[in-house]
């Protein structure tokens, strides 16, 4: 459990410099993330190299006793780069180029900016790959920020064809998988497709699920080129990559197969104010302090993506600037969303940033420090956090190192898939349905209940799982659809699961597809419905309401929650059920307690706003809501804060 920063030394003066790694030291911190907007202050003119500024800066970190986490720079390629590769430029779905002038401004399909990556990143590593203060390396930035993994430019065209014939190797192949005789869209050759943009009316769902899927493998070989330079150069240093929150445009599982580490860049504020999946009554119960499941549901999302380990790159230190609104955290909230990320298995949260801006598109941004060098509301609450977590190795007896390696408690599985989010968004049938949303909502319910949760992939083992969701599981492989048969738990499967092929068809026997044998019932037709209609469900599990999403089925299966009609809506025996709707948020959670008592779990009825999450023997309990809860565990013991939690309001206890 160690802190972290991120700063950009080349935007002070070095006088600066060693004042801030002491400040540093003395606030707690341990890691700086530098580097990775560097490359015009490195490469000012081609080939012409600018080391010494980031030797000095190193240096002086290193004598400080901080560990650097070093990026590289290809986030910000500089203007003289785009003016010799114009074609290295990206194009929006419209056909327009995205021009220089910002970040990002690449196509991940660009065979000549791979080569100047290629180029930096060996140099760079070169030099700094043994360097003793180099501890671990970020590859570029934020991958796909802005809506950029999308991009219909002509190194893209070029990449997909490509894509197309190592997957079909025939065009006929291709006709087939895509359904081409519809509307007549069959092509004589790879070099006849075109990209599924600017199309009169919608394009080919197939067509357009393996852009998606072409897209996301850019990505992984882009990354994948960065991380052999590094594994060559700096061997024993951890590769890490900072996600976003609530993105889905790659594939993470696949990028982070190449990765040591898992990171992302935590905004609770910014998020809550620009996302639609939260209604208006949240957006202002939780103004100051953010969804209590937003930053959970992350760390849990990203840790299934790093082999396990977790970091935070970027935790947000007071107001942002890129909100529709950036409203001042409650005083306590730096600190709770901390303690939150070190209670999902974060080994690191780092701030953004050292010292905000008073310059460029981020001076609204507010940094630990203020524009002036004082310090910010940010900085005490980090120091504070840092304090705690020294009383917390002297209460349990076990060093910060020894904390991080409790193990995790994780015995309910949620599991979510890429692939299945990129099918449902291309054809979500109802504007009021997203894949994703309905993901977080069943993972917000079973938070409600006290339930701590592991978000997995389809390929992850199952073994060690009391209970498991499969909220959409849109496509079954053979593979999963063998684990799923050995699975000894309790297993809930979600609306929309086995609805599609891998090629993007209704399966022959109508979905659930090949579950079809493990749940016997057919799925005839689907309400795909708008956010006013909500229709009554009432059973043996309780009553309420349906909404975005209701099928109606065929089976002998017990029904346990029926609609309006009596057509069955929950259904199952035994060990496996199945739920034809999305619910409301009281019947879900009140449906998924039942199931977790089913699988011999304990489910605890927590407070408004409150979350609790287990790590080991370790219970941490955090207050996000607007009133003062109180939660005191059975058989435990308080090592910090107290069973009354004000808001903000943070207390671990160790369970006997």
């Amino acid at each position: 459990m160690k802190l972290g920063v991120c700063y950009y030394p080349e935007h002070w003066p070095k006088s600066r410099w060693p004042q801030d790694a002491q400040e540093m030291r003395d606030m707690g911190i341990a890691y700086v993330r530098i580097g990775e907007f560097s490359w015009s202050t490195i490469e000012p003119e081609p080939g012409e190299l600018h080391w010494q500024w980031l030797d000095e800066a190193l240096e002086i970190l290193h004598q400080h006793g901080l560990k650097v986490i070093l990026g590289t720079p290809t986030a910000t390629p500089p203007k003289w780069l785009v003016d010799r590769y114009p074609g290295m430029l990206a194009k929006d779905q419209q056909g327009r180029v995205r021009h220089f002038g910002s970040r990002r401004h690449y196509s991940f399909a660009s065979l000549e900016y791979r080569e100047e990556c290629r180029r930096i990143v060996t140099l760079m590593a070169q030099r700094y790959g043994a360097h003793p203060a180099v501890v671990c390396w970020q590859t570029d930035n934020e991958y796909g920020c802005h809506d950029t993994i999308l991009s219909y430019a002509e190194a893209d065209l070029s990449a997909f064809r490509i894509w197309l014939k190592e997957k079909y190797g025939t065009v006929s192949a291709l006709n087939k998988a895509w359904g081409n005789t519809f509307w007549s869209m069959d092509y004589r050759s790879f070099d006849e497709v075109e990209l599924p943009n600017l199309t009169v009316t919608e394009a080919n769902p197939s067509h357009r699920l393996d852009f998606q899927r072409c897209c996301s493998d850019q990505v992984v070989a882009f990354n994948k080129l960065q991380v052999e330079i590094l594994r060559h150069y700096s061997q024993d240093r951890d590769l890490v990559h900072n996600y976003m929150g609530f993105f889905t445009a790659f594939d993470h599982h696949k990028v982070g197969q190449d990765l040591d580490v898992a990171s992302w860049d935590t905004y609770p504020l910014g998020f809550l104010d620009q996302e639609s999946i939260y209604t208006a009554e949240e957006k202002h119960t939780y103004l100051r302090v953010g969804h209590p499941d937003f930053g959970a549901f992350h760390h849990d999302l990203y840790r299934g993506c790093g082999k396990g380990r977790l970091w935070i790159m970027e935790q947000q230190p007071g107001p942002v600037n890129w909100a529709p609104h950036n409203p001042i955290p409650v005083d306590g909230a730096v600190r709770l969303w901390t303690w939150e990320a070190f209670s999902h298995g974060a080994e690191l949260v780092s701030y953004f940033r050292w010292r905000q801006a008073p310059f460029a598109q981020e001076q609204m941004h507010a940094g630990l420090l203020r524009p002036d060098g004082k310090a910010a509301e940010g900085a005490s609450e980090a120091a504070q956090v840092a304090q705690e977590i020294a009383q917390l190795s002297l209460a349990t007896g076990l060093d910060a190192d020894e904390l991080m390696a409790l193990p995790e408690s994780g015995r309910v599985a949620l599991m979510f898939d890429y692939d299945a989010c990129w099918s449902l968004d291309i054809q979500p049938q109802s504007e009021a349905y997203r894949y994703l949303f309905w993901c977080y909502r069943l993972y917000e319910a079973l938070r409600e209940l006290g339930l701590s949760v592991d978000i997995i992939p389809p390929s992850a083992s199952l073994d060690t799982y009391e209970l498991l969701l499969l909220p959409a599981q849109v496509h079954i492989s053979d593979e999963l659809l063998t684990r799923l048969n050995q699975f000894q738990g309790v297993l809930l499967i979600g609306p929309r699961s086995g609805s599609k092929t891998q090629q993007y068809h209704i399966p022959a026997n109508l979905p659930p597809g090949p579950l079809a044998d493990l749940l016997p019932l057919t799925v005839e037709r689907v309400d795909a419905l708008p956010e006013h209609t909500q229709p009554h469900v009432y059973g043996r599990w309780g009553e309420g309401k349906l909404c975005h999403w209701h099928e109606q089925i065929a089976t002998k299966l017990p029904s346990l929650l029926v609609d309006e009609s009596g057509k069955p809506v929950l259904v199952g025996e035994g060990k496996c059920f199945y739920l034809a709707a999305c619910l409301d948020k009281a019947l879900l959670k009140t449906s998924l307690a039942k199931l977790a008592e089913k699988a011999g779990l304990s489910a605890e009825y927590l407070p408004s706003g409150m979350r609790i999450r287990q790590r080991g023997a370790l219970l941490f309990v955090f207050n996000y809501g607007a009133k003062t809860g109180c939660f005191q565990p059975d058989n435990a013991e308080l090592l910090l804060g107290s069973a009354t939690l004000s808001t903000a309001g943070v207390a671990i206890w160790r369970r006997h």
